[in-house]
């Protein structure tokens, strides 16, 4: 198949599924069986698209240009590629998980629930695939309205409230703040606003002041990357079903933010422009506040969702920091960061969904000891909480080591402690919960009894299962995946390219 039609594929089958899911909302069994088959063949065809990319080619579509130098168009590349297998292929994972929760948890509208779900990856597809910043823009604010109906959607006080926060802080700053970047840069390269090799503006003669103001515009436009003080609509986001934690988390949602920063600092700023900008360091140390602050905040939440929150907060700023690197190495380890934060929260995220559909606990308090009677869920828990700090053999580990690396060649001698506490601070909120589940201290009371007959269905618990391992699968296959990056941060200004050929 063409790669013309491969993107037409992974564009139009999330919203074919929608039309399933739509149709099938009366039987069950049936749409749910759309959402698996629907979501199964999707990954299938960015497989295939990875493997075009992987080759070597550059899978293209262009569909039409709006106005002067905004067009709707799409390429794939190695950072995008890897963004869009992460978001397709947990898809089928949270699917099934899904399936276990909802009706377990007896959820209502649940047909809206997986009609929204199917937009969103729609929209999570435009935005790996865009081939412009405009196309990205477009895909970025599907996703934000196609995610409002799931963080609202239990509909009581609390789920209108945190819907609220989270619509008009992502769309807030994106129109305030990310717009205005994306006219500005629109503006200042001839009314272009293509995805460059080196960067779109390297090749003009930008202004340090207007470099530095444009890169803060992008870097706290970009609301899903959650950089504090833009961070607070994720934690009130933790209202709506696990399953959309996960998607928020994991599949979509924050990783388009910090996939959007990865773009734009390679891609549009460009390595040399970025290490030329006075703002870097800035925006450097914004990243730096929020990783040390967000897991301070952590450790004083007792709800196990919220404290999780915060740990993305952190977690995602590790990819923003490895951008304001501005080295191969930085760039690297946040491209390794999107991939082993996405399985390893997402695991941490559905122990916590399945936790609550067995018992309904909420707070870390409350779970002392019930590892004994969920010792695959909590033995999960432990395998993502090591990646997330970044042990050996846990795909965080990579990541980190990356990250270390870019802040040694870039001599920021403050980053690897930022790093070393941040690892600290994980051990310090999350470790304690899988081993006081699993090893109480004598004389703990013994956990209440299941409320939901049975414990937690079968798919809260082997979705949780199969993400921990992937944890550990993703540690052993780096070398492949980090050739497979390296491309998408090689810089043609190097001496290593002649005539902008490698």
């Amino acid at each position: 198949m063409s790669s013309e039609l491969l993107i037409w594929a992974a564009l139009c089958l999330p919203l074919l599924i929608a039309a399933g899911i739509a149709i099938t909302g009366a039987f069950s069994n049936v749409r749910e069986g759309v959402t698996l088959t629907g979501a199964t063949i999707l990954f299938g065809v960015v497989i295939a698209l990875a493997s075009k990319v992987s080759a070597g080619q550059v899978p293209e579509l262009y569909i039409g240009q709006v106005a002067p130098g905004l067009d709707l168009a799409f390429k794939l590349e190695p950072l995008g590629a890897l963004f869009a297998l992460v978001a397709s292929g947990l898809w089928i994972v949270n699917s099934f998980y899904s399936i276990g929760y909802m009706r377990g948890n007896r959820e209502r509208n649940q047909t809206r629930f997986y009609i929204c779900f199917a937009i969103a990856i729609f929209g999570a597809m435009g935005v790996a695939m865009s081939a412009n910043l405009f196309t990205l823009f477009v895909f970025y604010e599907v996703l934000t309205l196609s995610t409002y109906p799931l963080v609202a959607h239990k509909g009581d006080a609390a789920a209108k409230r945190g819907g609220r926060i989270y619509l008009l802080t992502l769309l807030g700053t994106s129109i305030g703040l990310f717009l205005m970047a994306l006219m500005w840069t629109w503006a200042l390269a001839g009314q272009n606003l293509d995805f460059v090799q080196g960067g779109l503006l390297a090749g003009y003669d930008i202004d340090p002041a207007v470099a530095t103001a444009l890169l803060i515009l992008f870097a706290f436009g970009i609301g899903k990357a959650a950089l504090m003080p833009f961070h607070f609509w994720l934690p009130n986001a933790m209202v709506a079903p696990t399953p959309v934690s996960a998607l928020l988390h994991a599949v979509a949602v924050v990783k388009a933010g910090v996939f959007t920063v990865m773009k734009v600092s390679i891609y549009i700023f460009g390595e040399d422009l970025l290490n030329a900008t006075p703002g870097r360091e800035f925006v450097l140390w914004v990243a730096c506040f929020t990783i040390i602050v967000a897991s301070l905040v952590a450790m004083t939440k007792d709800n196990l969702k919220a404290r999780l929150a915060y740990s993305t907060i952190a977690q995602l700023s590790y990819i923003t920091l490895g951008a304001m690197l501005a080295t191969q190495a930085g760039f690297m380890g946040g491209a390794l960061q999107i991939a082993a934060h996405a399985v390893g929260k997402m695991t941490l995220f559905m122990c916590a969904g399945a936790i609550y559909v067995a018992t309904g606990l909420t707070n870390i308090s409350d779970m002392k000891g019930l590892g004994r009677k969920m010792p695959l869920v909590f033995i999960a828990f432990f395998i993502a909480t090591l990646s997330i700090i970044g042990i050996p053999p846990m795909a965080g580990a990579w990541a980190k080591y990356e990250l270390m690396q870019g802040a040694i060649d870039r001599g920021t001698d403050f980053v690897p402690w930022v790093l070393i506490g941040s690892s600290l601070l994980n051990i310090a909120y999350l470790l304690p919960i899988p081993i006081l589940a699993l090893m109480p201290a004598p004389g703990t009371p013994e956990p209440k009894p299941f409320k939901r007959p049975g414990g937690a269905p079968f798919f809260t618990v082997a979705a949780p299962v199969l993400t921990a391992a992937l944890c550990v699968v993703l540690f052993f296959l780096v070398g492949p995946l980090a050739d497979f990056l390296s491309p998408a941060f090689e810089n043609p200004t190097s001496s290593a390219f002649v005539g902008g050929q490698p």
